[in-house]
């Protein structure tokens, strides 16, 4: 319900979060990033899905990452075995810190559908090296563009850092969900910039 001052009430239990889609028509130049020997990118065919759901935990539990844990099995696979869908595992020394999915279903453009590091690496410089090979790899394909989403649940510094590399905002949406971790999809203790209200 619209109240007369402008909000809108969420429901106890609930999360509500602001939700901007941002695209890109053209390959930008890439940005200066830092080198570092010990992080590569490789590219996992047909990825298992309990390391999947493993990383992406460990990637999106802080900002609420719930999507594809809540997907069964079977949908699961079916997205991220398809050959349009390229899943890569940003790695530390061989040790799955990021994850970088590009979802080229719909011809002629790419999703960034995932794109994320642990907390053991963030604020090191990765994310723009992660960053300057999603463009290159989802350039590389016959694509006239290149969008992506993210919310106020997010890595507060994520829309900034999405409009840094060249992306421009054309959405902007409400989305309201049940708290995961209220009904244990994640644990109680994640994404405390979100607190919990008690359903009453």
């Amino acid at each position: 319900m619209m109240l007369a001052d402008g909000y809108t009430d969420v429901a106890d239990g609930k999360l509500a979060t602001v939700v901007t889609s941002l695209q890109m028509r053209a390959r930008p130049e890439p940005r200066p990033e830092r080198q570092c020997d010990a992080w590569s990118l490789r590219r996992v065919e047909q990825p298992a899905l309990g390391w999947y759901r493993d990383l992406y935990r460990r990637v999106g539990d802080d900002w609420m990452w719930i999507s594809r844990l809540l997907m069964p099995d079977a949908d699961l696979a079916a997205i991220i075995h398809s050959p349009d869908v390229a899943v890569h595992a940003f790695e530390v020394d061989g040790v799955a810190e990021g994850l970088l999915e590009l979802d080229f279903r719909v011809p002629g453009e790419c999703e960034l559908a995932f794109f994320g590091l642990t907390g053991r690496v963030q604020g090191s410089g990765a994310g723009r090296w992660l960053m300057n090979r999603a463009l290159q790899r989802a350039w590389s394909r016959p694509i006239s563009r290149l969008w992506v989403h993210t919310c106020t649940l997010d890595h507060p510094d994520a829309l900034a850092f999405y409009a840094r590399s060249g992306f421009v905002p054309f959405r902007r949406q409400v989305e309201v969900f049940d708290d995961p971790r209220l009904t244990g999809t994640v644990p109680r203790h994640v994404a405390p910039h979100a607190p919990i209200i008690e359903p009453a």
